[in-house]
């Protein structure tokens, strides 16, 4: 049965002439949960975290592949900003107007603000197609990886690639992160996109270069 938070994905996508492949399933919280969905569709499942810097004034969505790993330290330095952490739900709610387990780049739909950066693992660029949730995680959407790049640009969004370790990489190293979301932190107002052109962020590549 279809959630009303899904509609206005489909809608967006359709005026995009973006094509999809819904699949319906069970409550899909965790990468482990997700992992036999989709499968025969030849899509790559794709793990989103949406984190804010030390101050709280910043936010990133950041896609990586289902293999790979956070590692706060060389995310962050990547994209130049403060130590990055999970934001609160109230952050996740009031920007990307979604609840915990159910990340999504559709979400920047719901950022009115567009105050949200966008961060995708480079290795996740050169998947065909990848799995994402339509703002709901009990239905997952099969997607060309192509397609997702012109959405955001579509959108106005640029984005910045990162390299990622694979997980066991990550272990042999110890690098694996150990953050956990922030149990108080409220942000009021996120800065507006003229407040991030003035960060100290290294440049993005736009969308359009990859289509």
């Amino acid at each position: 049965m279809m959630n009303e938070k899904e509609l206005p994905v489909y809608a967006a996508l359709d005026r995009m002439s973006i094509e999809y492949t819904r699949i319906e399933h069970p409550a899909a919280a965790t990468m482990e949960a997700c992992a036999a969905i989709g499968e025969g569709t030849g899509a790559s499942h794709c793990k989103n975290l949406f984190l804010t810097n030390r101050q709280g004034t910043a936010f990133s969505l950041v896609m990586l592949g289902s293999s790979k790993k956070f590692r706060t330290a060389s995310v962050s330095k990547q994209l130049g900003v403060a130590r990055l952490s999970f934001t609160t739900a109230e952050q996740l709610e009031n920007i990307l107007g979604l609840t915990q387990g159910s990340v999504t780049v559709t979400g920047l739909l719901n950022d009115t603000m567009h105050c949200v950066r966008v961060a995708i693992d480079r290795d996740l660029l050169n998947e065909e197609r990848i799995l994402i949730h339509p703002n709901i995680n009990t239905a997952s959407l099969v997607v060309k990886t192509s397609d997702i790049l012109r959405f955001l640009d579509l959108l106005g969004y640029e984005f910045t690639p990162i390299a990622v370790e694979d997980a066991d990489a990550a272990v042999q190293s110890g690098s694996l992160c150990t953050d956990k979301p922030p149990n108080v932190f409220c942000c009021k107002k996120p800065p507006c996109r003229a407040t991030l052109r003035m960060s100290s962020w290294i440049p993005t590549i736009s969308t359009s270069s990859f289509t």
